[in-house]
């Protein structure tokens, strides 16, 4: 490491642990980073430009590349070889972890949207799972830094789901697409609004990074920087500041302790040579994604510790909760055969309908506490190897056919908001180690009937607002049939979650353990509650905010 003499020791490379880094950087402090995954550079490696015509089976996902043969996930998916997990008790859970600098950054959605003050204070509302221990306003001032920095793109609409950010924080939104505007006139018919998506895709040039043109899809990574992503953009910028250093291929195994149950740094394998080096800080970050570093505070044991690092509570891996899932959608006769022109965009919905069921919910209308959105897809986009619609024949017959639907389907993504249940959590396997000796995760799961009567008002509003679009999506699908497995949106959260008492929380508002003051969480581990929005930018204002914090902690001596 040629001596380089750190102060804080983050583990992980992308949301949270990159904008902890460049937080604690910029204020002067020296940090070490280590990443279990290899190093990568999208200015270099990205296949942005690459057509699905290119790549075997036309481009389909696949066991190796779960997202499509260009995803920008190089080493990583739902499996990843020499790194199992278990599921017990006939539970179905998928864990998504990203090989790679940068992690999940560099293939993310880029759903930006903000939390509420309903979000932040769910318990308070309906009586379900806990509160967060600061109010909306409190981290409003960090959304708006974040998003500077960051760069979203979007509108203030008024809506109670969707917070305003301050004058000149967002940049414009791209225009909505002809298949969006229709399904809005639908919605509306229904009194139900749709809004520009809130997304983390430049549409001015912001510093270095250039704005997006349009042409590429944004899940293939991007060398531009205007699709954001870790590796080009924070990573860079602290690397700028002369004070950061980053080590790959570091799989990181246990927290290390003395004998006071203080941290003192950390136990790494070198991937590439199978050594175990041990490394010193004043001040260990956990940002390795919210089940890693569960894990690692698990199989942190000690005889202070005997139940696991920083888990006085018992909560460590508890509250562990997903997005909600569901996916319908027709063939709208409307769109049939339309005049075929460019309709990129920046790949995903430039308009998406937000929660709007909150007075309903005040007034006791639903059955289901909490809320979801739709994600919506549909336009002119890049032929893959599946068709659309119901076709028939072939030759000149069946190219009129598909040219007759190309940008006509449409489908509508639900993503709701869990509620923390006692059969969902993730423990230790007491047998099986992966391939460096380190226990692997063991995952419990069950959704409640709270999903599933929300998967079932989602799928019916779904249908009527396609109906208005003339429309049939036929008979619908169960709940239990229609809602996505655990852990299949990637939105996995809560498994050090924060709180305003020791006695049921692992770390307070700041991401600090409560058990070790020198040992902080700064991934989704620490969210009280799972909103139906992605989770990405609050996981970096939390960071940024908290890094704040630790920064000023560190400078008076406290820490």
């Amino acid at each position: 490491m040629n001596n380089f003499d750190f102060e804080v020791l983050v583990v992980g490379s992308g949301a949270g642990g990159s904008m902890a880094a460049y937080e604690l950087t910029k204020a002067g402090h020296k940090v070490l980073m280590l990443e279990a995954g290899r190093d990568y550079d999208p200015k270099t490696e990205t296949p942005m430009f690459k057509r699905n015509g290119e790549a075997p089976l036309m481009g389909a996902g696949n066991s190796d590349k779960d997202f499509g043969f260009y995803d920008a996930t190089v080493d990583g998916g739902w499996q990843v070889p020499g790194e199992p997990y278990t599921a017990a008790d006939g539970s179905e859970f998928l864990w998504w972890r990203a090989r790679m600098l940068g992690g999940r950054t560099n293939h993310w959605g880029r759903y930006s949207l903000r939390f509420s003050e309903h979000d932040f204070k769910g318990k308070s509302r309906d009586g379900l799972g806990a509160d967060w221990p600061f109010d909306y306003e409190d981290i409003a001032p960090w959304y708006d830094k974040t998003e500077a920095l960051v760069g979203v793109c979007g509108t203030n609409t008024g809506l109670d789901d969707m917070p305003p950010s301050s004058d000149g924080i967002l940049q414009p939104p791209p225009k909505p697409r002809i298949t969006e505007l229709l399904i809005a006139a639908a919605a509306k018919k229904l009194g139900i609004p749709v809004a520009p998506m809130h997304r983390a895709v430049l549409t001015r040039p912001l510093d270095n990074r250039a704005a997006c043109f349009y042409a590429t899809p944004c899940g293939h990574g991007c060398s531009i920087g205007a699709a954001f992503q870790t590796t080009t953009s924070l990573i860079p910028m602290a690397k700028a500041t002369g004070n950061l250093q980053v080590i790959t291929d570091a799989m990181v195994k246990s927290v290390d302790t003395d004998e006071h149950g203080t941290v003192t740094g950390v136990s790494y394998v070198d991937k590439k040579t199978s050594a175990v080096h041990q490394l010193k800080a004043k001040v260990v970050i956990l940002a390795a994604s919210a089940c890693e570093s569960a894990r690692l505070l698990l199989n942190s044991k000690s005889a202070r510790f005997p139940n696991g690092l920083a888990n006085s509570s018992g909560q460590v891996g508890k509250n562990l909760m997903d997005s909600t899932g569901a996916n319908i959608g027709a063939m709208v006769p409307a769109l049939q055969g339309r005049p075929i022109y460019n309709e990129d965009g920046h790949t995903a919905n430039h308009l998406f309908i937000p929660w709007w069921g909150h007075k309903a919910q005040e007034r006791k209308e639903l059955d289901f506490p909490r809320g979801y959105h739709f994600e919506i897809g549909g336009r002119f986009s890049e032929p893959s190897a599946g068709i659309a619609g119901n076709v028939q024949g072939y030759g000149a017959d069946l190219k009129r056919q598909v040219k007759q639907n190309y940008g006509a389907y449409i489908g509508f993504a639900l993503r709701g908001e869990m509620v923390p249940n006692e059969h969902c959590y993730m423990d230790i396997d007491p047998e099986l180690k992966d391939k460096w000796g380190i226990p692997v995760a063991r995952f419990h799961w069950k959704w409640s009937e709270h999903e599933l009567k929300q998967v079932a008002h989602g799928l019916n509003t779904a249908k009527a607002i396609f109906a208005h679009m003339g429309a049939d999506v036929g008979e619908l699908p169960t709940p239990e049939q229609a809602i996505l497995k655990g852990g299949e949106i990637i939105h996995e959260v809560g498994t050090t979650r924060m709180g305003a008492s020791p006695k049921d929380s692992v770390t307070n508002q700041w991401g600090q353990s409560w058990d070790c003051p020198n040992l902080f969480v700064m991934d989704g581990g620490v969210f009280a509650s799972n909103p139906h929005k992605n989770c990405t930018l609050t996981i970096m204002t939390l960071a940024m905010r908290n890094s704040n914090w630790l920064s000023a902690q560190l400078k008076q001596g406290a820490i």
